[in-house]
């Protein structure tokens, strides 16, 4: 047993250690600063609310308590995160190739791929959705080779977790059905273990999206999102109808989409970009069930971020890289089949064969010096596919490196010393965060209104005007604001007056109705 987890716990924790050098000291913007403020009040997050990972959150920054504030530990949550996705990589690729010198290609190769580095050092949902879709697609193959019905209810529990992460999940509806029908075609002739599936992964989804309303409504949380507690209002934030028109044709102009697919593979894989399909051939001849579950998953989910019009679209495409790994491992496999039979025609060929089907090759009398040899053969082939990643570990870390930003909580620091007693701020999403944190969770700053964007929308308080003609006669007024047209209207109606003119955020004092100056 410590033989066997030795390798994906070392490789786990070269994973984590090399997020922890890049990692985010503290607070920041945009949706890492939601983030670091819902999980630790468990709290509900933007659609499609995130439960899984706000509960999981939570726990983790209760046990990490001890250490840093609330916003590193959530940055930790996510280097922890990237680590249980390597190390679980390791153990997938070993059950695919039987080679544990390639698993731990395989897992290295992506904790050291740029976006997959990147995404482990600040807090993020789709780290952890790497970590569970490592965690089901290893469960789906154990399943194949045991066929233990109880690895397959594990599967559909995970699946429930991960579905309460990311709704990226349910593009893996499709490929887990196929698989599943090509193990076993006959399933649905167990209604026993289809019924006990469908009601672990039902049960597993219940219960974690009930996070939704019982912390927006009967214990509500210092932030919540929408108002999940409404029947409407909680299909709103799970369906994410909020983002239902974010989508392009990618068709409209197919040259500059298929450079982009290209680029990014190629920031993704190096070279090693260029053998993804003949390593997906490899798996198809290899391992033909789990080429249909990978390769469906790959390409549905590389359609669906290839068509939708998001502010980080890269994070789209963890799925898709965490597969292409794995067939970069199968074959390495093959290449280490084909060198061993060159060395030794005659003694390789049952454990060749065996290695294709998935058995375990003979470990008895003469087959140890070919295991020797075999062994010595994966290990100079990972090498060698990682090469490319090693070469381009410098530029990679300058790239992800975020351990000196500490921009977020400057920012923080010099707008919460400006802003005068009992005032209101108009702002928007990426300055609400912050400032959520810097409140709700820090309790800095109570006497203050952060009026976001979609506190507007939830509390009925009209547009920008509204909120300061209600509140200018008796409380001071701040907007910040990154639309040009909405700030030329404010300048329009209003006396603006810069707080800090080297604030890139450009908050203003609104000092008063326009007319009223002249």
């Amino acid at each position: 047993m410590v033989r066997r987890w030795a390798g994906p716990i070392v490789v786990g924790l070269i994973a984590f250690g090399a997020a922890w050098v890049a990692l985010l000291p503290g607070v920041a913007f945009w949706d890492t600063g939601e983030l670091q403020t819902v999980a630790p009040v468990m709290g509900t997050a933007h659609p499609t609310g995130y439960p899984t990972y706000v509960l999981l959150g939570w726990l983790v920054s209760v046990v990490l308590q001890p250490f840093g504030d609330e916003a590193w530990r959530m940055n930790v949550f996510a280097a922890l995160s990237i680590a249980v996705a390597a190390g679980v990589m390791v153990d997938l690729g070993r059950a695919l190739t039987r080679s544990l010198p390639l698993g731990i290609l395989a897992g290295l190769g992506l904790a050291f791929t740029e976006s997959i580095w990147s995404i482990g050092t600040h807090a993020e949902a789709h780290a952890l959705h790497v970590a569970f879709l490592a965690i089901l697609l290893r469960l789906l193959v154990a399943w194949e080779d045991g066929r233990r019905d109880r690895v397959l209810i594990a599967a559909a529990v995970v699946f429930g977790l991960a579905l309460g992460n990311h709704s990226l999940t349910l593009l893996l509806v499709p490929p887990v059905g196929l698989f599943v029908l090509a193990v076993e075609p006959g399933i649905w002739r167990r209604p026993r273990l289809v019924a006990a599936c469908l009601a672990a992964v039902t049960v597993t989804t219940v219960l974690v999206f009930l996070e939704l309303p019982l912390r927006a409504g009967p214990f509500r949380a210092s932030l919540v999102y929408g108002t999940p507690q409404t029947w409407d209002g909680f299909w709103y934030i799970v369906l994410a109808q909020q983002f239902q028109d974010a989508f392009h044709d990618p068709f409209i102009d197919l040259t500059a989409t298929l450079a982009e697919y290209a680029g990014r593979g190629l920031t993704a894989y190096g070279p090693l970009v260029f053998l993804l399909p003949v390593a997906f051939l490899a798996t198809a001849l290899r391992r033909p069930r789990y080429a249909l579950l990978s390769g469906t998953a790959f390409l549905i989910t590389s359609v669906f971020a290839i068509t939708y019009i998001n502010a980080d679209i890269g994070r789209y495409y963890l799925g898709p890289i965490f597969i292409g790994w794995t067939w970069l491992a199968v074959l390495a496999a093959a290449a280490v089949d084909t060198l061993q039979s060159t060395a030794d025609p005659i003694g390789t060929t049952e454990d060749a064969e065996a290695a294709r089907h998935g058995a375990i090759p003979k470990t008895g009398g003469r087959r140890r010096p070919e295991l020797a040899t075999r062994t010595a053969i994966a290990i100079a082939v990972a090498a060698l596919l990682l090469v490319p990643t090693a070469l381009a570990l410098p530029t990679r870390y300058q790239t992800v490196d975020r351990s000196r930003d500490r921009l977020a909580g400057q920012w923080l620091d010099r707008t919460l010393s400006a802003l005068e007693p009992d005032a209101v701020v108009l702002s928007w999403w990426s300055y609400s965060t912050p400032l959520w944190y810097a409140q709700r969770v820090e309790g800095r700053r109570p006497d203050i209104w952060i009026v976001d964007d979609r506190t507007r929308l939830d509390e009925g308080l009209g547009d920008l005007s509204d909120v300061i003609d209600d509140n200018l006669p008796s409380r001071p007024v701040y907007v910040l604001r990154l639309d040009p047209s909405e700030i030329a209207l404010l300048e329009s109606r209003y006396v603006l007056e810069r707080v800090d003119r080297g604030d890139p955020s450009g908050l203003s004092r609104v000092l008063g109705p326009r007319e009223a100056s002249r």
